[in-house]
């Protein structure tokens, strides 16, 4: 059964009110369990008995724990000193020691990514995807030999690295490296927004990576043309442009946790430069089906728009109001459980509904 449950990144208040506060925020809002975007919110020393209490206080309350561990991207990872700190200088020793501690205190699925989203710069530089200093195609080939050195201490501590959907990467690569290194050991959190960062249909996305899905980060996406092409926002689930019920059908009757990540002071944009030569050659799965079907869910999102039944541009742009992220996280979780109370549960009922969205998708004029 599909669980409900929060990231703590965008959790207001849990930041400086802790682990333990934000345990019992989720309890009150009815909620499964946390995501900690790091086992470090549970204990900054890794410190065994805190965690173990932060973990038995959340069996307490009748909450799933997940937790992340350090990025895995050699030429990214100088941007995590923490990690290297807890290894006495030595990054991979740090990150060795947050999967044991997380393993030891029984967190079994732990998140990470490939890369980090430099606000600093704007265009296509805020992805490390576009690197000037060392191509995408080096930096994967990097991050697969790292993982294949981090697969053996998974492997012996019995948990799973989940690596994210993040912005800079796409669903093909992310498989690609799984089946590489060993889905043993290997997930993928699925980010439902920033497969749109990348120009892949969230549907198809879905069914490429659900083999592996172990973790989620669950939010909707406005998506609006803008000068520099498409511009994708963040939205309470139900309000944007993903079809949730044929998206979380292939994880129907698994148990996997649905983590609302929600907003803080603004609702993210980011961009799809589909009109830059760069951007297009940065992106060698990319089909055209797939590009088609990512500008037909702009125009209807744009329609809508226009007609007054979603935010237009302007608004998206907008600061957050205050009370804006807490309501964002209580209606998307409102919404998730109407949609998992109404998945289907069986083998049977399951392939039948995959059988028909591939029916529907393959008509022409699907609206």
């Amino acid at each position: 059964m599909l669980r409900v449950g929060v990231d703590s990144s965008k959790f207001p208040g849990a930041p400086e009110k802790g682990a333990v506060w934000l345990l019992e925020q989720a309890a009150a809002l009815g909620l499964d369990g946390v995501f900690f975007r790091s086992v470090l919110e549970l204990s900054q020393a890794l410190d065994p008995a805190e965690l173990r209490d932060a973990v038995q206080a959340a069996e307490a309350l009748g909450l799933r724990v997940e937790a992340g561990v350090g990025k895995v991207n050699p030429f990214a990872n100088a941007e995590s000193p923490a990690v290297r700190a807890l290894g006495d200088g030595d990054y991979l020793l740090g990150l060795r020691r947050m999967i044991i501690a997380a393993a030891d205190a029984g967190i079994r699925e732990l998140w990470t990514a490939t890369a980090n989203y430099q606000f600093r710069f704007s265009g296509l530089y805020a992805c490390d995807r576009f690197r000037t200093d060392v191509s995408w195609p080096r930096q994967l080939a990097a991050i697969e030999r790292f993982l294949g050195k981090v697969a053996p201490i998974a492997r012996d501590a019995g948990v799973h690295l989940d690596i994210e959907t993040h912005e800079e990467i796409t669903t093909f690569e992310l498989v690609r490296i799984v089946e590489a290194v060993g889905a043993d050991v290997l997930g993928i959190t699925f980010d439902t927004a920033n497969v749109l960062v990348r120009c892949e249909d969230p549907l198809r996305a879905m069914r490429r990576a659900a083999p592996y899905v172990r973790t989620t980060h669950i939010r909707d996406v406005a998506l609006a043309f803008t000068d520099e092409g498409i511009g994708r926002f963040l939205l309470p689930v139900g309000q944007g442009v993903i079809d949730w019920p044929a998206l979380l059908a292939p994880l129907a009757g698994r148990d996997v946790m649905l983590s609302i990540e929600g907003i803080i002071s603004s609702r993210a944009e980011m961009s799809l430069h589909i009109d830059d030569e760069r951007w297009l050659r940065a992106h060698p799965d990319l089909t055209a089906a797939e590009a088609l079907e990512v500008v037909r869910l702009t125009r209807a999102y744009e329609a809508r728009a226009a007609a007054g039944s979603a935010p237009d541009l302007r608004r998206l742009r907008a600061p957050v109001a205050p009370g804006e992220p807490l309501e964002f996280i209580r209606e998307s979780a409102r919404r998730l459980r109407e949609l998992v109370a109404s998945l289907p549960s069986s083998t049977e009922e399951r392939k039948e509904h995959a059988h028909d969205r591939h029916v529907s998708d393959s008509e022409p004029g699907r609206a």
